[in-house]
């Protein structure tokens, strides 16, 4: 049984099991993350710069 995939941020579901391409994955303290578009576009420059999230 899988889950659906939800924002790591504001926790906002993905529609499908499968991601949507407009969101983004990350890997933190060696956890896999993913990111909304929205969350993903508010915060592309830490994203880009792999600051962890603690700090957006």
């Amino acid at each position: 049984m899988t889950t659906t995939p939800s924002c790591a941020l504001c926790g906002t579901a993905a529609p499908t099991e499968d991601l949507p391409l407009t969101w983004v994955t990350s890997v933190e303290n060696g956890r896999k993350l993913v990111y909304c578009d929205r969350c993903a576009r508010e915060n592309v420059r830490s994203i880009e710069g792999k600051l962890d999230s603690a700090w957006w």
